[in-house]
């Protein structure tokens, strides 16, 4: 028989007899995907070794051995000269080992007072915060291509939609400013959650806590935390900062989705009121007139990969009980794959977008059709003090002579127009314009050329935007 320290995985060998199975040691590894995390877990170990030092459990000595060992390892990481091994499991055991084998002792006293729970817990933290600012950072170079597009855009006229119909006329900066209060809200979903997550789970041990003196406030303040978490048992266990962080990346997704169905139909022959660039779309092998908006439709597609990764996690914590179990291992894929999916959806939206062209002239035809004044023709008789009810059926009628002689209500004349109303005068014209229609609406949130552009210079320059 074999030596068992030979049979065994050394982190955790000495209870076992036998050596474990091939496949199970490669089913129940994660290194293949928490080694991204790579920077973050010696981040923690040198933080945690940094306090071991403060509280004597490490010599100076061997702090700066460690210190030193952890840099060597990381940029052999960071060059791709890491021997990654799936026999010693995880991101922090390979970070481990190989530290051991260039400081000897010393590094296997790195993980007095702590434990892979708590050291994961706090990893996962370090890299969301990181991943949420990157994602941040590119909701606001979208939401910059977006209020460059709307002020250029912000006298365009276009058909204003309910149920896909014809309903009133706006303006495509109007339009596009919908976008941007979309993905500001996503932004303060996203920084919410940072702020929750901002606590430092290191120090928790296993599950409760460690009998060593160790100073956690240090650890927490060396990593940048706001402070410790203060339960143990809970900083271990719980992955709520996650499912909060997928939660924000769906409703993201949801709304670059609704952005992408638009965009899609937009570029259509059917709708031509936009063009994407060249470099964001692909032909087709076979008919080769077509020009495919394949990036909206992408985003759109990826938007139900996140929704699943969110009901993953959830599905995943539904039933576990304190603290830690190995369940949790399936919480990186998904949640990795969500971080990859929202960042590069963001960047190719905030590519795209500043380089749509906007076809004015098929938008304006579009918004004449449907009888999209409709209703200024009835605020128009409000003011002319016919009550609303009386003002809808007189509008409804004349409608109707619309349909039947195939003209717009601008189109009839006044005559026609006051068959069904003696309240109907002259200066019913001013306000059966699209434009006419756009500049009344001129108030807070309403479709105005300039309330579009207050609306823009607020985005810039205010508190909470650009």
């Amino acid at each position: 028989m074999n030596d068992k320290k030979q049979q065994t995985n050394s982190a955790w060998g000495g209870r076992f007899s036998e050596q474990t199975d091939a496949f199970v040691e490669a089913f129940t590894a994660s290194v293949q995907f928490d080694q991204r995390m790579y920077r973050q877990d010696i981040a923690g170990s040198r933080a945690h070794a940094k306090m071991l030092n403060k509280i004597d459990i490490l010599s100076d000595e061997d702090l700066q051995r460690i210190l030193d060992g952890l840099d060597k390892v990381e940029l052999e990481i960071a060059e791709g000269r890491f021997d990654w091994s799936i026999a010693r499991e995880d991101v922090h055991m390979n970070i481990e080992a190989r530290l051991t084998e260039l400081v000897g002792d010393a590094g296997k006293r790195l993980h007095t007072g702590r434990s892979r729970n708590d050291q994961v817990a706090t990893d996962i933290r370090l890299y969301l915060r990181e991943q949420i600012d990157f994602i941040d950072m590119e909701i606001k170079r979208l939401q910059q291509g977006i209020l460059d597009v709307a002020e250029r855009e912000a006298e365009t006229i276009m058909p204003g939609f309910t149920h896909l119909q014809v309903a009133q006329p706006v303006t495509f900066g109007h339009h596009l400013m919908a976008w941007y209060e979309m993905l500001k809200r996503d932004a303060s979903r996203f920084s919410d959650c940072q702020q929750r997550m901002n606590m430092s789970p290191l120090g928790a041990a296993a599950l409760a806590g460690t009998s060593y003196p160790i100073d956690r406030e240090f650890t927490a303040s060396e990593l940048g935390f706001d402070a410790p978490t203060q339960n143990s048992l809970d900083s271990v266990s719980d992955r709520d900062f996650a499912i909060e962080f997928c939660a924000s990346a769906a409703i993201l997704l949801t709304h670059m989705s609704r952005m992408s169905e638009e965009l899609v139909l937009w570029s259509s022959a059917q709708f031509d009121f936009i063009e994407l660039p060249d470099r964001f779309c692909t032909g087709s092998s076979i008919m080769p007139q077509k020009k495919n908006p394949d990036v909206p439709e992408l985003v759109r597609g990826k938007t139900g990969r996140v929704n699943g990764h969110l009901v993953s996690l959830l599905t995943l914590m539904k039933s576990q009980p304190l603290a830690y179990n190995k369940d949790n291992q399936e919480d990186k894929e998904p949640l990795f794959d969500t971080v990859d999916t929202v960042s590069g959806c963001l960047r190719a939206f905030a590519d795209m977008i500043p380089a749509i062209i906007c076809k004015q002239d098929n938008m304006y035809k579009a918004a004449k059709q449907g009888f999209s004044t409709a209703t200024d023709l009835a605020d128009y008789l409000v003011r002319k003090n016919l009550p609303f009810r009386d003002a809808h059926e007189v509008v409804g009628s004349a409608v109707a002579m619309g349909v039947s002689t195939g003209k717009d209500l601008s189109e009839l004349t006044l005559e026609q127009l006051q068959t069904f109303s003696d309240r109907i005068e002259a200066d019913v014209f001013e306000v059966l314009t699209l434009e006419g229609s756009v500049q009344s609406r001129n108030h807070i949130g309403g479709t105005a050329p300039q309330q579009v552009r207050k609306a823009i210079a607020l985005a810039r320059k205010g508190p909470g935007n650009l």
